[in-house]
C-alpha cells in the first residue's frame, strides 16, 4: 500500500478543530482518538465510506496496522467531528469482515470516482474492478463504525 504524504492527511486536522469540517462536504471527517501507549489526544482525518444516522462508517485503508486503528481498538471510545459538528462523544466498533466487505461493494457501485481515486492513492487492488471483490478484502481494508453516543 502506498502512504499519502503526512503534511498533506494531516492538514484538515486545523480546519476541523476550527469549526470549519463543513468544508469538506461530508466526505471527510475527524476522529480524536487515544495513543494506546502514550494516553495523549491523536487525531485522523478518514474518508466516510458510509454515513448513517448518528454514524459514519470509515476505512482503516491501511489496514490493521493503522496507529488510529490500533488505538480505537485498545480503547473504542473516541470523539468525532463531522460537518460543523465538533468533537461529540462516540464509540469505535470495528465491523466483521463479512460486513466490511458487503459496505466496501455497497461504497464502489456508490461512489466510483471516489473508490478509483482512493484504490489509487492507497494501492488497494480490487476497488476498481468490476469482478466482486475478493472474500478477503474486509480483512485486509477493515470498516470502522463511529456512533455517537446519546447525550
Amino acid at each position: 500500500m502506498r502512504k499519502i504524504p503526512r503534511r498533506l492527511a494531516r492538514a484538515p486536522i486545523s480546519l476541523f478543530k476550527a469549526g470549519l469540517g463543513w468544508v469538506f462536504g461530508g466526505v471527510l471527517v475527524m476522529v480524536e482518538h487515544t495513543g494506546r501507549t502514550s494516553g495523549l489526544r491523536r487525531y485522523v482525518v478518514l474518508e466516510v465510506v458510509i454515513p448513517e444516522a448518528g454514524a459514519v462508517v470509515v476505512a482503516a485503508g491501511y489496514g490493521r496496522r493503522s496507529q488510529w486503528f490500533r488505538n480505537i481498538v485498545a480503547d473504542p471510545r473516541v470523539r468525532l467531528w463531522r460537518g460543523g459538528v465538533v468533537g461529540v462523544r462516540a464509540v469505535a466498533e470495528v465491523l466483521p469482515p463479512a460486513e466490511a466487505r458487503a459496505l466496501l461493494e455497497r461504497y464502489r457501485r456508490e461512489h466510483p470516482l471516489r473508490a478509483r481515486f482512493v484504490a489509487r492513492a492507497l494501492g488497494i487492488e480490487g476497488l476498481t474492478s468490476a469482478d466482486p471483490l475478493p472474500a478477503d478484502v474486509g480483512e485486509r481494508v477493515p470498516l470502522v463504525r463511529v456512533a455517537a453516543v446519546p447525550r
